[in-house]
C-alpha cells in the first residue's frame, strides 16, 4: 500500500494509485449546505486534499476525466448535477509570506493573487472570448476583469480559498516589535485582507462568482473583518461533517488489517492501542458520536509501518512543530500559561459555556482565565477539544492525544526548566528511575530546586498538583513512553502512569506507574528546617507519612492490578510519593 503522507494533490494520488479513504459521499450534502462554505479544522488536518478533490470534481476542464479519477469512488457512483460544471480558482494564502512591512504583505497577497489569476487565464483560454488583464499593481483589478471573461460564457467561478488565515495569523502571532499593528493594518478600515473578501463577497452578488468554500484553523480573522465578509455558512461544528477530515476507528483499524496480512511482524491490535494513544481524540461537533484520528499523523505512523515495518521512532511527526508556536503564542496571552496549566492537569478541568466562534484579536488579548476566549481558540488550533457536558451543560474541553499533551509538557518544561546542565542532572535522574526502578536521585533533583522553581510562579496550585508537575514535566518521554497523567482505569484515575511503547519494549526500560500524596508541614507539626534535617526513612516512618504513604500504596496497586490487565504488563514498578510540603519527597515501592 502507498500512503499519500504529505500529499495534497487529489490528481496524483488518484493516478499513482496512493491510498485515498473516500470522502466523496460528502460532496451532495457540502452542495446543499450551502453555496459560500467556511470549513475551520486545525493544521494538517487534510483540508488541502479536501480542497484538492473538490477542485478535480467541479472543473470543467476535467470532465473527459471523471471516470479515472472519480468512477471507483462513492460518488462516480451517484454524481450530482454539477459535477464538471464549473471554472474553479484556487488562492492559498499560505503561500503569502508573513514578513516584513505592511507594504510587504500587501505585495505578497497582490502577487499571489495575481499569479492565481493569470494561471487562470491560461488553463481556460479557450471558453473566453475577452481578455483577462493582469494589473501588477491592483490584483483585485484583475480579478475583477477574470470575473467579466467568466460572465461571458455559460459556466460561473467556483472559488477556493485554502489556509484563509494562515499568513494574517502567522503575523499576529509573530514575536516581533509592531506585529501586532501590521495585523490591524491588514483587517481593520481599508485594510487590505478585508477589501479582498469584499470583493469575493460582492462577485458572488450576480458578477460570475456562484460558489466559495474556505478553509483555516481559527475564526479569529473572519471577527476581525466583520463587515468584508458576512455571508459564509460555517459548517466546522455541524456533525455531519465531523468526519469530512480525519479517519475513524474503525477505517484505522481496517488500515492495520491489511497492513498486517502483508506478513508484517507487529502486532495490529498493539499498532492500534498506540495510534490511539498518540492520535485519536479529536471531537468537532458538540453533536458527534465518534473521536477522530490526526489524519497526517496516521499516514505518518502506517507509512513507517509499510515501509521500514516498524514504527516511526518518533510518535511527532515534525511537520506538526509550528503548534508549538501557538502554545507559545497562548502561554504569552494574559493567564494564558494558567489555561495550559488547567488543561493539562486532567479531570476535565476546562470548562466554557459554549464555543465562541467569532472572536476578535482584541477579545483574546484582553481574556481572562474565567473567559472562554483562549480555551475556544485552543480548540481550533486542535491543541483541545470538545470532551462532552459538564455541570450546567458547560462544554468540557481536554486535550485529544499524547501527541498533544507533549506539545503541552514541553512548552511548560522550556519555562520552568530551560536548557542547562540542570536540565541535564534531571534527565539523568529520570534514567535511573526508567532503568533500576529508583526514584532516589529524581526526588534529590526536585527537591533540590524545582519545587521552588514551581511554587513561585503564580499559579492556583493545589499541592498534589504541584508534585504530579514536577514529576510529568520531567519524566514524559514520548520516544519511549506512553506518558499518561490521569490515566483512567476501571474505577479512578492513576496519577502518572509511565507504559513502554510496544516498539521498545526491545529495551530495558521499566513500566512505571506513581501516586502523589502531599502533607503540609503544619499538618506534620515541623518546620521546613527540622523536615530537611532528617532522613527519608525516619519522615516515612512518621505515623501521618506512613498513613498517607499507605493510601498512596493501596491505590497503586489497584491501579497497578488494572494496568497490568489491559496492557499484558509483567513487570509494572508502582511507587507512592508523599510530598511534605514543598520541601521533601519520601517514597515507597508498591
Amino acid at each position: 500500500m502507498k500512503f499519500p503522507y504529505g500529499l495534497s494533490d487529489f490528481g496524483t494520488l488518484i493516478q499513482e494509485g496512493y491510498w485515498y479513504q473516500d470522502r466523496t459521499d460528502r460532496i451532495a450534502s457540502l452542495e446543499q449546505a450551502g453555496k459560500q462554505l467556511i470549513f475551520l479544522r486545525p493544521r494538517r488536518f487534510g483540508k488541502s486534499l479536501l480542497l484538492s478533490m473538490l477542485e478535480h470534481y467541479y472543473d470543467l476542464n476535467r470532465a473527459d476525466r471523471f471516470e479515472t479519477l472519480f468512477g471507483h469512488l462513492a460518488v462516480g457512483r451517484a454524481p450530482t448535477a454539477l459535477r464538471n460544471q464549473y471554472f474553479v480558482m484556487k488562492w492559498d494564502f499560505s503561500l503569502v509570506q508573513a514578513h516584513g512591512e505592511v507594504t510587504d504583505i500587501e505585495a505578497a497577497l497582490h502577487q499571489h493573487l495575481n499569479d492565481r489569476v493569470s494561471a487562470f487565464r491560461q488553463r481556460y483560454a479557450p471558453h473566453f472570448t475577452s481578455p483577462i488583464v493582469i494589473q501588477p499593481d491592483n490584483a483585485l483589478s484583475s480579478w475583477e476583469s477574470a470575473l467579466s471573461a467568466v460572465s461571458q460564457t455559460p459556466h460561473k467561478l467556483y472559488l477556493f480559498i485554502d489556509e484563509y488565515d494562515n499568513f494574517a495569523n502567522e503575523v499576529l502571532m509573530a514575536d516581533r516589535d509592531g506585529s501586532r499593528d501590521r495585523y490591524e493594518a491588514l483587517l481593520y478600515g481599508e485594510g487590505l485582507l478585508k477589501t479582498v473578501f469584499k470583493a469575493v463577497k460582492a462577485a458572488a452578488g450576480g458578477l460570475g462568482l456562484d460558489r466559495v468554500f474556505i478553509t483555516g484553523v481559527s475564526p479569529i480573522v473572519l471577527s476581525d473583518m466583520t463587515s468584508g465578509y458576512n455571508v459564509g455558512e460555517n459548517i466546522y461544528l455541524l456533525p455531519q461533517f465531523n468526519d469530512l477530515c480525519g479517519f475513524t476507528a474503525v477505517e484505522v483499524e481496517t488500515l492495520l488489517t491489511r497492513l498486517s496480512a502483508e506478513g508484517a511482524p507487529w502486532s495490529p491490535a498493539e499498532a492500534l492501542a498506540t495510534m490511539r494513544t498518540f492520535y485519536n481524540g479529536y471531537r468537532f461537533s458538540e453533536d458527534a458520536s465518534e473521536s477522530l484520528y490526526n489524519p497526517t499523523l496516521s499516514l505518518y505512523f502506517l507509512k513507517a509501518l509499510g515501509q521500514q515495518g516498524q514504527y516511526p521512532r518518533r510518535m511527532l511527526d515534525e511537520n506538526l512543530a509550528m503548534d508549538r508556536n501557538k502554545l507559545l503564542y497562548i502561554a504569552r496571552l494574559p493567564q494564558g500559561e494558567d489555561l495550559l496549566i488547567e488543561a493539562l492537569s486532567g479531570d476535565d478541568r476546562v470548562l466554557i459555556p459554549e464555543l465562541v466562534q467569532r472572536f476578535g484579536v482584541e477579545d483574546v488579548l484582553r481574556a481572562i482565565k474565567d473567559q472562554p476566549f483562549m480555551a475556544s481558540l485552543l480548540y481550533f488550533f486542535g491543541i483541545l477539544t470538545l470532551a462532552g457536558e459538564g455541570i450546567l451543560a458547560k462544554l468540557v474541553l481536554r486535550i485529544p492525544n499524547l501527541v498533544a499533551r507533549g506539545l503541552y509538557v514541553e512548552r511548560l518544561r522550556e519555562r520552568w526548566l530551560p536548557v542547562s546542565p540542570q536540565r541535564e542532572v534531571g534527565q539523568r535522574a529520570a534514567e535511573t528511575l526508567y532503568l533500576r526502578a529508583d526514584p532516589t536521585p529524581l526526588c534529590d533533583f526536585i527537591e533540590a530546586g524545582y519545587f521552588a522553581v514551581l511554587s513561585n510562579r503564580d499559579y492556583r496550585w493545589s499541592n498534589e498538583l504541584l508534585v504530579k508537575f514536577a514529576f510529568l514535566t520531567l519524566l514524559f518521554d514520548d520516544r519511549l513512553y506512553m506518558a499518561v497523567s490521569e490515566l483512567e482505569t476501571a474505577r479512578g484515575y492513576a496519577d502518572l502512569a509511565l507504559i513502554l511503547r510496544p516498539d521498545m519494549r526491545r529495551f530495558q526500560a521499566l513500566d512505571l506507574l506513581l501516586e502523589f500524596k502531599y502533607l503540609g508541614l503544619k499538618e506534620l507539626g515541623l518546620t521546613g528546617e527540622q523536615v530537611r534535617g532528617q532522613s527519608r526513612e525516619t519522615l516515612a516512618a512518621l505515623p501521618a507519612v506512613a498513613a498517607k504513604l499507605d493510601e498512596g500504596a493501596a491505590q497503586a496497586a489497584y491501579y497497578g492490578a488494572t494496568l497490568r490487565e489491559r496492557h499484558g504488563l509483567k513487570d509494572l514498578r508502582a511507587f507512592a510519593v508523599v510530598a511534605l510540603g514543598v520541601e521533601r519527597l519520601v517514597w515507597r515501592a508498591c
